[in-house]
């Protein structure tokens, strides 16, 4: 059994982190990450006629930035798994529609990233693949017509709100290779608090990764400070501290080597993006740049990548449904 604990995947054959590729918006080149993205947009419409197809257009780039860098061919790639928060999951599958790569759309809302690259790491694992690709986009102009308002009413968004990251992150794994490994998949639980408010996502979603980080450190028998660095992916200033609050009343500290993708993506300040970033492409952007940079200079050894979605949309929303939670873990090891 390759399952240990109650939900946690370890993996016999840890697949390599091959590369990655990252490519963001004005607003996240604006930020104090921007340094670390392949590739920084001057507009959000990249030359295209719509938010939908900048979108598409980004996840296909930052997906072809990913194979070029890791200097093997497309066609080596033996299943590519990809998502994004529009209906359909239409950014991936319309941006990848000519790669010719066995795909699978995926969607886990913002944590579809660390979704798709655990189920990658299992595909290599149980050798039925030697190469796969996971990748992730959002775009906050379409995320907003679709989850929210139109951009062209300028409604006022709360202090709880979060922006929606514009971008993608791509990563390959290999079935060789001498690291950083993927080391264990601990996936998540739907977890519902009761939360209705869909501008405090990082309050609907703290609960699911609390959930899925205190399993996976029973499930592993490891603590916090076993890693250098604990990032969940979406969570924001708000999120941030309600985990840090929650986890603390199951018996771990994580105040020390913790931090948040939608955090450390804006300068909150100086940027007015209130509780941070969220999105598909923050944790899948932060991860592909800084946080792939750190490990590959060995600043960082080992890590634990959580990735955190709300699942929900405009029609729950209106229907005065909850926001359900989900959250997805990936230890990430030299």
């Amino acid at each position: 059994m390759k399952k240990i604990g109650n939900q946690t995947i370890k993996f016999d054959n840890p697949p390599t982190i091959l590369e990655t590729a990252s490519i963001v918006g004005p607003k996240e080149a604006q930020g104090p990450l921007a340094k670390y993205f392949d590739q920084c947009l001057e507009d959000e419409f990249w030359g295209e006629k719509s938010w939908e197809k900048a979108e598409s257009k980004i996840i296909k780039e930052t997906m072809n930035s990913a194979v070029a860098k890791s200097k093997i061919a497309s066609s080596d790639i033996d299943f590519c798994f990809a998502g994004d928060l529009l209906n359909q999951c239409i950014s991936s599958s319309f941006g990848l529609r000519d790669s010719n790569i066995p795909f699978f759309g995926i969607f886990g809302a913002c944590s579809t990233f660390v979704e798709g690259l655990g189920l990658a790491a299992c595909f290599i694992d149980g050798g039925a693949a030697n190469y796969t690709l996971s990748t992730a986009s959002s775009h906050f102009c379409s995320a907003e017509k679709q989850f929210r308002f139109p951009l062209e009413l300028g409604n006022q968004r709360p202090q709880s709100a979060q922006w929606t990251v514009t971008g993608a992150g791509a990563t390959i794994l290999s079935k060789n290779g001498t690291g950083p490994f993927v080391t264990h998949f601990t996936p998540g639980k739907i977890v519902d608090m009761g939360i209705k408010d869909s501008n405090s996502m990082g309050a609907a979603m703290a609960p699911a990764a609390l959930d899925t980080l205190v399993t996976h450190f029973k499930d592993t028998g490891r603590n916090p400070s076993y890693y250098d660095a604990i990032y969940t992916g979406d969570l924001g200033y708000i999120g941030k501290d309600i985990l840090t609050e929650l986890i603390a009343t199951k018996g771990y500290n994580i105040k020390s080597n913790y931090n948040d993708c939608g955090v450390m993506i804006f300068d909150k300040d100086s940027q007015d993006t209130h509780s941070g970033g969220s999105g598909c492409a923050c944790c899948a952007s932060v991860f592909s740049g800084y946080i792939f940079n750190s490990l590959k200079t060995k600043k960082l050894k080992r890590i634990l990548l959580i990735a955190t979605g709300a699942l929900t949309n405009s029609t729950t929303a209106q229907q005065g449904e909850s926001i359900p939670g989900i959250a997805h873990a990936v230890s990430i090891e030299l």
